[in-house]
């Protein structure tokens, strides 16, 4: 209640009730005062106090009264935040369990390390960058863990799963050096990957693809660890609940910073980490107040919005402001003045504070009010100075690490106040912290001084004279620390991080799985998603791998024709079905529950990709290969969630991702927004991934089969599977799926390209490419090149222009490489070497997709697409808009003759005119097969 509100005031609108009659923030407004007497009385008797105590005592009155209402059961709302103190009170502190001054010079000694690999990668002469201050704000967030929480993979219960903020790597480095697990000549080559030899130097960030055996989760892409790790808590309930693995022991462990938070990743799944009530979860916000260039928000506070949001989604949120310097002045603080300093003190000035004198916050913190200059009267200058914030306190992060581990039913996240570079004079707290890398000589000196390290200055010129670097410390494996923090881990389940593959084969399905589709449809039309989708399902029905199968979508399995799946397989939810479903009483009804396998993600690409990417990862995170087949609208797959593609590739995730409805012309009637003609191109920038654009269902079969058996099985060169993820675009539009023909060329469709039909006869040749929907196109084309014109073409399929533009690439990159032996023949140009006559390529893509290949086509070579927006209408309309239909590839196919000399030109301006290639309204009597998605 505001001051205002209780007091009677004039205006143009006449006095305003002293008592107002609307209480909002929540409470029933609705509901009837049943005794306005005693609601008088209140009233009255809250007044009272506000006028003989102060506002400060009625606050806190009101805080009592709404907590004990709580701890009665009473339904009144949660604040929104707390005042800007720790949520743990001394005295509800628990018992320390470890040897504070041992922990504290193991921090010393790694911190150490940490700030030493950074500025000595930017020696003049090297300089590759780093962070520093970033690890130094939050080494007591990451000690309380290793020494106390985190589990590793020894564990009993299968340890937890740690994803740590990407700049305090160099933290985590320094930490496995004296561990033994990474020397100092690794140490000394931060961020100096190949010069040294592949696997000599260590990574920048955590990236497990380039340190297999260390790094489990990379966490640079910011905004990732946020969603990444909420998904991944999921999945590990998915896999207990399904009875796959017990992971009722496993913690997932993330760590933010306090500007990553703006990241709409970092905070747009909050609320599904709190509806499945995944306690397994904790988050810990690194909150130094600082991103990149200056305050997260100067003029705000952003823990306390922070706390907001994660309070408001129904998380446990757990505040570590103040160290235990603090405590006592809290103590004294009985009108909480003090409280309220803090309360109403912003960031900037905060972040002030850390870099000035004590003298200066005596003045400017303490000097506003007398109560609050009389609190600090006794203490000096350097002791204000050096009060602490929270995230340094050992003993106050133990509490809450504490206090989140023993939670039940909500996710907890800790909102850690620290200030960046907290140690280093020479970085502490200031604005371009972030980008200083290199410390000088009078700077180490000082940081040496304050972690009471023992290296003299005798040999820390020395070093420095030799390398342009401080020396490492490193007490040795039996000095009383290195000991302690192995001990530790040893109790706790051994290192971390660690990424460790304890591979399972699987016994894949056989040919006979594969059958059906190669039977073609007969005189049915069916679609390339629906006969992805019956494959699906025919692998979920293997006794091997279908329980292993995790088929995923974003409110969209009706879409695909996967809703025939809800009743047997049924949607997870960890809560089960708990009403009547609408449509219960049909056959294909909607139907939930705990042990379900099919993720339904609601409309979430982000939250459906990283479910793939928990799933795609869980045959090294848990040891049990899980099959991820995530299906979408291809238009919004890598356009919008390509950044998390690549965090999966990182981490070496495998499985499919499906871009159903895909092209730009198929999905009739949507629009622009919705139509791919693009993908392929995303996600040739993938090197993991492997895409692959059908035409036939048994083209699917032998892909599919390929991909299962690539990631899933093993080979002499890859013995514990692939790390690669299958990308296949399939369509809406239902075509003739002509039965697999008498030896098939298996190894061209998986290569990429594959002849389908070779003309005969004599006269003008030419040949046909296309991929996916593509083809049906040039079928036609083919029959009319040779009824009305008298051409021969050829007609090929080409399941994927990327593969064979990677295959060209390295065919390229291996004669670089062996000069002098004989140059290595791309795959595309050795199979279209075996005929002659120009190459007209077509696909529902921009031209761009096909262009990729068009240096090692041997011939002439044209290509039509769908190059521009996307827009609504009839396939055949759009067709002739983007001059990809058949007609367009008849009277390119006669111009490359034309001006090949093969054909007189003048039959090439008699097919334009005839087809009127240019004018889309030429087929608006054209009927077309199958709607809209």
């Amino acid at each position: 209640m505001t001051e205002e509100s209780t007091k009677t005031t004039g205006g143009p609108q006449g006095p305003t009730p002293a008592q107002p009659t609307v209480i909002h923030e929540g409470l029933p407004t609705q509901l009837p005062d049943i005794d306005p007497e005693e609601t008088s009385e209140w009233l009255g008797s809250f007044d009272a106090m506000l006028e003989s105590s102060g506002r400060e005592r009625a606050r806190y009155v009101m805080l009592r009264l709404l907590e004990r209402a709580r701890e009665q059961s009473v339904g009144v709302p949660a604040l929104r935040s707390t005042d800007y103190i720790n949520t743990i009170p001394s005295d509800r502190e628990p018992w320390f369990p470890g040897d504070e001054d041992i922990e504290r010079r193991i921090r010393a000694f790694i911190r150490w390390n940490a700030a030493v690999m950074v500025s000595s990668a930017n020696r003049k002469g090297l300089e590759v960058g780093g962070h520093i201050a970033t690890y130094q704000s939050s080494a007591s967030l990451y000690e309380v863990g290793f020494n106390h929480f985190f589990r590793g993979k020894d564990h009993p219960g299968g340890g937890d799963q740690v994803f740590i903020q990407g700049h305090a790597s160099p933290g985590i480095y320094a930490r496995a050096f004296l561990e033994g697990r990474l020397t100092e000549e690794q140490l000394f080559r931060f961020r100096q990957e190949v010069q040294h030899g592949v696997g000599q130097g260590i990574s920048s960030y955590p990236h497990p693809r380039l340190m297999p055996d260390f790094w489990e989760f990379p966490t640079v892409s910011m905004g990732l660890t946020g969603i990444n790790s909420i998904y991944q808590a999921r999945f590990n309930r998915y896999l207990q609940n399904r009875g796959i693995k017990d992971t009722s022991d496993q913690r997932v462990w993330a760590f933010l910073g306090d500007g990553e938070m703006g990241e709409p990743e970092s905070l747009g799944a909050i609320r599904v980490a709190a509806r499945e009530e995944l306690d397994n979860l904790v988050w810990v916000v690194n909150c130094n107040l600082q991103q990149l260039d200056g305050p997260v928000t100067g003029n705000g506070k952003v823990i306390q919005e922070l706390e907001s949001n994660f309070r408001g989604a129904g998380w446990n949120v757990i505040k570590v402001i103040w160290g235990r310097e603090w405590d006592q002045l809290l103590a004294k603080d009985v009108d909480g003045v003090l409280v309220n300093k803090m309360n109403s003190t912003p960031d900037g000035q905060f972040q002030t504070y850390s870099v000035e004198t004590g003298a200066y916050v005596r003045e400017n913190f303490f000097g506003s009010d007398p109560r609050l200059r009389k609190m600090v009267e006794q203490m000096s200058d350097e002791q204000i100075r050096k009060l602490p914030r929270g995230g340094h306190d050992y003993r106050k992060v133990y509490a809450a690490f504490d206090a989140a581990t023993k939670t039940v039913g909500q996710p907890t996240v800790i909102l850690a106040h620290t200030i960046k570079g907290w140690t280093i004079d020479a970085l502490e707290g200031k604005n371009a912290t972030h980008q200083m890398k290199k410390l000088t000589m009078a700077d180490l000196k000082k940081f040496r001084d304050r972690l009471l390290l023992p290296i003299s200055d005798k040999e820390l010129e020395a070093t420095y004279e030799q390398t342009g670097a401080a020396p490492f410390f490193n007490p040795g494996p039996e000095s009383a620390e290195i000991e302690y923090m192995m001990e530790r881990r040893k109790q706790l389940g051994g290192p971390l991080p660690q990424r460790r593959v304890e591979f399972k084969p699987l016994t894949l399905p056989g040919d006979k799985v594969y059958s059906e589709l190669k039977q073609g449809s007969g005189k049915n039309k069916i679609a390339s998603t629906m006969a992805t989708v019956r494959l699906l399902k025919d692998w979920m029905r293997d006794p091997e791998i279908g329980k292993r199968i995790v088929p995923i979508a974003p409110d969209e399995y009706r879409t695909f024709g996967m809703d025939a799946m809800f009743p047997s397989a049924k949607v997870y939810n960890p809560g089960g079905q708990q009403y009547e479903s609408v449509d219960r009483k049909l056959l294909l009804s909607y139907k939930e529950s705990a042990q379900g396998q099919l993720l339904h993600e609601g409309i979430s690409e982000a939250g459906a990709l990283a479910s793939a990417t928990a799933a795609g990862t869980a045959y090294a995170t848990h040891g049990e290969p899980m099959i991820p087949f995530y299906i979408f609208y291809s238009m919004f797959g890598f356009q919008r969630t390509g950044d998390s593609i690549w965090a999966m590739a990182d981490m070496m995730g495998r499985g499919f991702l499906i871009g159903a409805t895909a092209g730009r012309t198929t999905l009739t009637g949507e629009g622009l927004q919705h139509a791919d003609g693009h993908s392929p191109l995303l996600a040739a920038t993938n090197p993991a991934v492997v895409h692959y654009d059908p035409a036939f269902a048994y083209e699917v079969s032998h892909i599919m089969q390929s991909g299962l058996e690539r990631m899933y099985g093993t080979s002499e060169e890859h013995p514990h599977g692939e790390n690669v993820i299958f990308y296949l675009t399939v369509y809406n539009e239902p075509v003739s799926q002509p039965k697999e023909p008498e030896g098939v060329d298996v190894e061209g469709i998986l290569k990429g390209i594959h002849q389908v039909s070779t003309a005969e006869g004599e006269g003008p040749k030419v040949r046909l490419l296309a991929s996916g929907v593509g083809f049906p196109w040039v079928e036609e084309a083919a029959r009319i090149l040779k009824e009305d014109w008298g051409v021969n073409a050829d007609t090929w399929s080409v399941t994927s222009w990327n593969e064979l533009a990677r295959d060209a690439i390295d065919a390229e990159q291996w004669s670089l490489n062996h000069p002098g032996e004989t140059p290595r023949t791309p795959y595309v140009t050795e199979k279209l070497s075996a005929s002659n006559g120009p190459v007209i390529a077509v696909s529902d893509y921009m031209r761009a997709v096909p262009l990729q290949i068009a240096r090692w086509v041997p011939d002439d070579y044209r290509v039509l697409g769908a190059d521009g927006f996307g827009f609504a209408d009839t396939r055949p309309a759009a067709r002739r808009f983007f001059q990809i239909d058949a007609q367009s590839v008849v009277v390119q196919a006669l111009q490359a003759l034309a001006e090949a000399g093969e054909i007189d030109a003048a039959l090439v301006k008699k097919a334009f005119d005839t087809y009127r290639i240019d004018d889309p309204t030429a087929t608006k009597g054209i009927m077309q097969e199958g709607g809209d998605a």
